[in-house]
């Protein structure tokens, strides 16, 4: 069940990520963007994984339960970042 405490948090996630596609589109100044689905979706993935890594003390099973990945897709993703311990 999420709490307010948690809901603000997701709020703020939100508007920062809001606010920093605004402002990297704002700096390209005319450049059209591309694929910047995957752009934010690489660059967003591997600071989370960092970041529950580092809570869980590497616990990779506990970091798959985290980000709601079986563990063989969390380590997929950590060869692919080279975060594989």
């Amino acid at each position: 069940m999420i709490n307010q405490e948690d809901n603000q948090g997701i709020a703020q996630l939100y508007h920062a990520v809001k606010h920093s596609i605004r402002r990297y589109l704002y700096e390209l100044d005319g450049t059209q963007p591309h694929d910047m689905y995957d752009l934010v979706l690489r660059q967003v993935e591997q600071p989370l994984l960092e970041a529950i890594l580092e809570h869980t003390k590497g616990n990779q099973s506990k970091a798959a339960e985290y980000l709601g990945l079986n563990r063989g897709t969390l380590r997929k993703k950590l060869r692919t970042y080279n975060l594989h311990k």
